[in-house]
């Protein structure tokens, strides 16, 4: 599948802004891995009071983007079309924040499903700016059905 631009993110997630984390999904194999990224702005909310004068992208956002893209990941690979299936984060596990995020640069988030079992997925996903990792988390979601 080619990239997908956030007119599609927009249909496919329930998040808008300001917390929609990604702007454009650049490689996806469905059933397999995502990379996506997030362009981040000096105009961001919080860049303001995190911190004055130096801003620093809170690491809980960058979690946000990761969970974002793999929530992409899973909808891109276990729903026909947008809405069907929501996706809940329902775990965390190995989270790890190694460098900080800056206003001006461009995360890079990648993630792969590495366990399904019933409607319960495992996600790996890291975050990089320039090549180097800047944070890591397991993620644990549940798909459900839009009646539930």
């Amino acid at each position: 599948m080619d990239s997908v631009d956030i007119r599609k993110i927009l249909e496919m997630l329930p998040q808008r802004y300001p917390f929609i984390m990604i702007d454009r999904v650049v490689e996806i194999v469905p059933n397999e891995s995502i990379k996506a990224i997030k362009n981040v702005s000096a105009c961001e909310p919080w860049a303001a009071g995190h911190f004055p004068g130096n801003p620093v992208m809170p690491g809980v956002l960058i979690i946000e983007a990761m969970c974002q893209a793999g929530g992409m990941l899973i909808g891109l690979s276990k729903t026909q079309e947008p809405g069907l299936g929501i996706r809940y984060l329902t775990g965390l596990d190995k989270v790890r924040f190694r460098r900080k995020v800056v206003p001006g640069d461009c995360l890079v988030i990648c993630a792969r499903i590495v366990k399904e079992k019933l409607n319960t997925i495992k996600v790996e996903a890291f975050a990089e700016v320039e090549g180097r990792r800047v944070a890591e988390a397991q993620i644990m979601a549940s798909l459900s059905n839009p009646s539930e």
